[in-house]
């Protein structure tokens, strides 16, 4: 019995490595890429399990399906929230929400063992194709509905909705909140935008991303720019590049 880790993001591929070790879950390989993983298992006995990312460095993982007929059994390991999982959650052995549980993860291995075990098949039937368009489309896209913020030895929990912006500023991504507070979140500008609602959450520049709801004022800026006004942020003026500003107009009326 053994497992490979398909994983974009090299610290979160080597953490679950160590989980699975703590487990006695034998892990052949990790990749972490689409064109990677094809060339592994076009060439190499499939794995028992595949703990499997979404998206990856250069494409949806749903790719390698198209090219290589995969027997193995299926543990997702995604950011993704619940409501996009339920559709194919029946059909895999189960998905785990990063960041991983160590718990959740111990019963999604004994979960496969189980069935490894008694002989039932290895073997996920997963319509691939069907998982990806639905991902795709915006339409059907369940959006992030809160973010977590470490503060000294707590966590706290944020509503997307309480969030008036998000913004960058020393390589680190931060929320700010209508009662003027900002907190530093994971992740980076550039990956946060996918996972919010485009209707109400609009970046305005290479720096910041502003929630519709908080927006108080917008004044003529120089060089044909806008400046919007959030009463609970301070930190820098908020301009929208002039390169946006006839989109940033389109998304106000929408």
């Amino acid at each position: 019995m053994k497992a490979i880790i398909i994983e974009d993001e090299k610290p979160a591929a080597r953490r679950l490595h160590r989980l699975l070790d703590d487990l006695e879950m034998p892990v052949a390989t990790m990749l972490h890429s689409v064109k990677e993983s094809v060339e592994y298992l076009l060439n190499n006995e499939h794995p028992d399990l595949i703990f499997l990312d979404i998206q990856l460095s250069d494409g949806l993982s749903f790719e390698i399906f198209d090219q290589v007929a995969v027997s193995s059994a299926i543990i997702f390991t995604t950011a993704y929230d619940e409501y996009a999982l339920q559709a194919f959650k029946l059909n895999s052995i189960d998905y785990l929400l990063k960041p991983i549980d160590e718990d959740e993860l111990k019963v999604a291995v004994e979960k496969f063992q189980l069935r490894f075990r008694e002989s039932e098949t290895t073997t996920t039937k997963i319509d691939f194709n069907d998982i990806a368009k639905m991902l795709q489309n915006p339409v059907d896209q369940n959006y992030k509905k809160r973010y977590t913020a470490k503060v000294g030895e707590h966590i706290k929990l944020f509503q997307t909705d309480e969030i008036q912006l998000f913004y960058s500023e020393n390589k680190g991504a931060y929320i700010n909140l209508e009662n003027g507070r900002n907190y530093l979140i994971d992740g980076k500008l550039e990956s946060l935008i996918d996972e919010l609602d485009p209707q109400q959450f609009y970046r305005i520049s290479r720096q910041a991303i502003v929630n519709v709801n908080a927006i108080d004022d917008m004044v003529s800026y120089t060089n044909s720019r806008l400046k919007v006004k959030i009463n609970s942020f301070k930190e820098f003026d908020l301009i929208v590049s002039r390169e946006r500003v006839k989109d940033f107009k389109k998304w106000l009326e929408q």
